[in-house]
């Protein structure tokens, strides 16, 4: 799938996560620690944001606090619309080195949006499903990284879970989320 094409798929099943919270209840705790709702929205629309600029990519500021749905909407156009037209675009990052933008987005950025989908969809009540086949290529591409991946901060350390347990199971608390957290 292109990047354009996945992050569309991935953009859109976050977005009707989104417009899904009840009104208002954007404080609900999320399964990453110390974290809300509006924090996993928060985060995946400022981040990408400041991480483009290493394209030259200016996309202005949006207020997630005051409206997360309409933030994240508008940031879902803005990120469609450099994927959809990149450019030649490159983007030039410290830790990434030189990225076509398009790809760097979906490296960095789209599967982000599918992760955090889970940690959403949990924080309102809701049984996620990432879909097993991608969720197994997701840990097996993870597993030889993992030392990196936890020095990085980025993650915690793992949570146990059953041999027999299901791949999206396995790579949540491969990725230090606990798969039976509920709010």
């Amino acid at each position: 799938m292109t990047p354009s094409r996945q992050h569309a798929a991935d953009a859109a099943r976050f977005t009707e996560l989104v417009e899904s919270a009840p009104a208002g209840d954007w404080a609900r705790p999320a399964p990453v620690a110390g974290w809300t709702a509006l924090d996993v929205v928060r985060h995946l629309v400022e981040w990408p944001r400041g991480f483009l600029r290493g394209a030259g990519i200016e996309l202005p500021a949006l207020a997630v606090d005051a409206d997360p749905a309409g933030a994240w909407k508008q940031h879902v156009a803005d990120i469609q619309a450099v994927l959809d037209d990149p450019a030649g675009r490159v983007l030039s990052n410290p830790h990434t080195g030189d990225r076509p933008v398009a790809e760097a987005i979906d490296q960095f950025y789209t599967g982000d949006v599918w992760l955090h989908s889970w940690d959403l969809a949990k924080a309102l009540g809701r049984e996620p499903d990432l879909g097993e086949e991608r969720c197994a290529g997701a840990l097996t591409a993870m597993r030889p990284m993992e030392r990196m991946l936890r020095e990085s901060g980025q993650f915690g350390p793992a949570v146990p879970v059953a041999d027999d347990a299901s791949a999206q199971d396995r790579l949540m608390g491969f990725l230090g989320r606990d798969p039976a957290w509920r709010a």
